[in-house]
């Protein structure tokens, strides 16, 4: 509730206070309780924020017309900010609930949601198998740093492409060796896990819902005295 709450406020509360707010709100949140330490937070959150600077650059642009062929756009600079403002703010409510909440907890509720079960069952095994091959190319890195791997440019492309041929081949390993598993487990079509018990906390229901609406209010009022 506080992830998706914080994000559907980015997206329809005015960018100037409102986006502001909500990426403090959300920023105090994840340092704060959330406990996510700061340099990991930048690392999650640098690719969605080179994509809201990608998205928002060309509204700063016109394409023909009468200034020219490529020329600024009327009020090109604002349309640009409050683009960013609003996706920085929401890709920061999508983080708090990336970083609080397991994917394998959430993935396997999605089936009482109306997803169909096959979808969430090749996402379950997409996301654990996921973390193997990014261990398993981890290693496979650190062997050949051992062998002098990345001394020159040229034993750096050997090294990716060994690299990647180990990929996709364990890929393949790992893929089968799964599909193996679940058949000697007698697998239909449905992976039965154990879920654990998600009970609701009135009081945290309480604080979000107290929080989504002071930023509201606190965004409605602003909005009246800041330019």
């Amino acid at each position: 509730m506080l992830g998706l709450g914080l994000t559907l406020c980015a997206v329809c509360l005015p960018p100037w206070p409102g986006a502001v707010l909500v990426a403090a709100a959300a920023l105090a949140v994840l340092l704060g309780p959330a406990g996510v330490p700061g340099r990991r937070l930048w690392r999650a959150f640098r690719i969605p924020l080179g994509f809201c600077v990608t998205g928002a650059v060309p509204l700063l642009f016109s394409v023909g017309g009468p200034g020219g062929a490529v020329a600024l756009a009327p009020g090109g600079p604002g349309h640009a900010g409050a683009l960013l403002l609003r996706t920085a703010a929401a890709s920061l409510g999508v983080l708090l609930f990336a970083f609080t909440t397991p994917v394998s907890d959430v993935l396997p509720r999605l089936v009482r949601a109306g997803v169909p079960a096959p979808v969430v069952d090749v996402a379950l095994v997409m996301y654990r198998i996921v973390f193997l091959l990014l261990d398993a190319q981890t290693k496979v890195r650190q062997a050949q740093a051992a062998r002098l791997g990345a001394t020159t440019r040229a034993a750096v492309w050997r090294s990716l492409a060994g690299l990647g041929a180990t990929s996709f081949v364990r890929a393949f390993d790992r893929a089968q060796r799964l599909q193996a598993g679940l058949a000697g487990r007698g697998y239909d079509g449905t992976l039965r896990v154990l879920l654990p018990g998600a009970p609701v906390s009135r009081p945290f229901l309480a604080a979000t819902g107290a929080l989504l609406a002071g930023l509201v209010a606190l965004t409605l009022v602003l909005e009246r005295f800041l330019p």
